[in-house]
C-alpha cells in the first residue's frame, strides 16, 4: 500500500457536508480538518497495483462542494 495525503479546499459553507461524504465513502484512513490555504487534509492507503490518479479521481473527487485539491506523495526514506 502506497501512503499519499490528499487536501481539499472546499466551496464556502461546504467544509462538513464534503467531510461527510469524504468519510462515508470509507477510502481515507484519517481525516481532519485544518487551517490555512486548504479546508480538510486525508490520509490515504492505495493499493501497489492502482494508479494513483484514477484511484483518487474514481473515488473521491467528484464530491459536490470540492474546490481544488493538492495530492502528496510519500516515499519511503528511513
Amino acid at each position: 500500500m502506497r501512503c499519499v495525503f490528499v487536501q481539499f479546499r472546499c466551496h464556502p459553507g461546504k467544509t462538513y457536508q464534503v467531510a461527510d461524504a469524504i468519510w462515508d465513502r470509507e477510502v481515507v484512513s484519517e481525516l481532519y480538518s485544518t487551517s490555512g490555504d486548504y479546508d480538510l487534509i486525508a490520509k490515504v492507503y492505495i493499493p501497489e497495483e492502482a494508479d494513483v490518479g484514477h484511484y483518487l479521481t474514481d473515488r473521491l473527487f467528484d464530491i459536490p462542494g470540492i474546490a481544488r485539491t493538492l495530492t502528496t506523495m510519500t516515499f519511503k526514506a528511513f
